[in-house]
């Protein structure tokens, strides 16, 4: 496929793509981050004695799990089931998702010299992803599918600090100290998730999402300076292909506007801010993504209603919403709140 495609015709006209697009909608889409995953009893039995890695790496199961929420709850799209390690894991980094902690990694990135173990990603590297798709989107038809890859700050923090970090001393201490090496460390993580995300668009997703999961960690002014000029890279790399482009972080109230100008087409917003006040803070010309706190699905239906339309109330005003979470599913979640709460977001904002 050429750099300027169009829309895959069969996915064009969803309601997903079209809140995208902030284009009139039949009713407001819905699909859930970590949709695919431990809430699941059907993800529990398939993934059983399977490492996550490599899970990520098996197509025909990657093509299960990313169905199995299409199937129970009648989302409006479905998103690639991956992590966000996978091309760094591709290119040859020794590391590993270990049960209970996350990904961890044998020799974390603390010089310039180390630099030189993070090579360009190919489609070679990761022929999988390509099969998966392809497998996907002649199951899915009509449902668009999501692409995804974590953001240039997310993966640099794993890769300096070691593994999960609630501080990130360690890559703050870089990002501040050496700032020379963090901005060459970020603009190269820009290459490799660029061509992670070029491997899913030419093999058929019709949408993109880059997870900035740790960004709000920082001051506005440092994510300024020394993050948005790599994710901005990022999604510049990608701009030609026409497919939307969403753009998440969890804390990030203060940066939204930053992330939308970094090149999003959607911005992806937490429970922390709501949506009217994000729409203001983003600025004119992007569509909204978001934003039920995950942990009201433990409440009653009635409760997990009204919070609904408090979000849908909040929305009402915007160019284009995509209900979603305002971060992912959480693995205790009960299923059928969550297959509950598409049919009622679509009941509600049926138009």
């Amino acid at each position: 496929m050429s750099a300027n495609q169009t829309q895959p015709s069969a996915t064009y006209d969803s309601a997903f793509l079209k809140a995208c697009r902030r284009e009139p909608v039949p009713h407001t889409p819905v699909w859930f981050m970590r949709q695919a995953g431990r809430s699941l009893p059907e993800y529990r039995k398939v993934r059983e004695g399977i490492p996550m890695l490599e899970s990520c790496m098996r197509p025909e199961l990657v093509t299960e799990i990313t169905l199995q929420p299409v199937r129970r709850h009648g989302v409006d799209a479905a998103i690639f089931f991956s992590d966000i390690v996978v091309p760094l894991k591709a290119i040859g980094v020794d590391l590993d998702i270990k049960p209970g902690v996350g990904p961890v990694v044998e020799r974390p990135v603390r010089s310039r010299a180390d630099l030189d173990r993070l090579r360009d990603l190919t489609p070679e590297d990761v022929p999988y992803v390509t099969e998966a798709i392809g497998m996907l989107t002649r199951e899915l038809g009509s449902t668009p599918l999501i692409g995804f890859a974590g953001a240039p700050f997310t993966l640099a923090s794993y890769l300096v600090e070691g593994g999960p970090s609630r501080t990130y001393e360690n890559a703050k201490a870089m990002m501040y100290g050496d700032p020379e090496l963090w901005a060459d460390l970020l603009d190269r993580l820009a290459d490799i998730t660029a061509g992670f995300l070029k491997v899913q668009i030419e093999a058929g997703v019709s949408a993109v999402q880059l997870f900035d999961s740790w960004a709000g960690a920082l001051a506005p002014v440092d994510y300024r300076r020394s993050v948005l000029p790599a994710s901005a890279k990022v999604f510049q790399a990608v701009a030609g292909y026409g497919v939307p482009r969403i753009h998440f972080g969890v804390g990030t109230g203060e940066l939204l506007g930053l992330m939308g100008e970094a090149g999003a087409d959607v911005v992806g917003v937490d429970w922390r801010v709501p949506l009217d006040e994000a729409a203001r803070r983003v600025g004119p010309g992007k569509a909204l993504q978001g934003n039920l706190d995950p942990t009201v699905l433990f409440a009653s239906t009635e409760a997990v209603e009204a919070k609904t339309r408090e979000v849908l109330d909040a929305a009402a005003g915007l160019e284009g919403h995509v209900f979603n979470l305002g971060h992912g599913v959480m693995p205790a979640t009960d299923p059928d709140a969550l297959t509950r709460l598409v049919d009622y977001v679509h009941t509600r904002t049926a138009r």
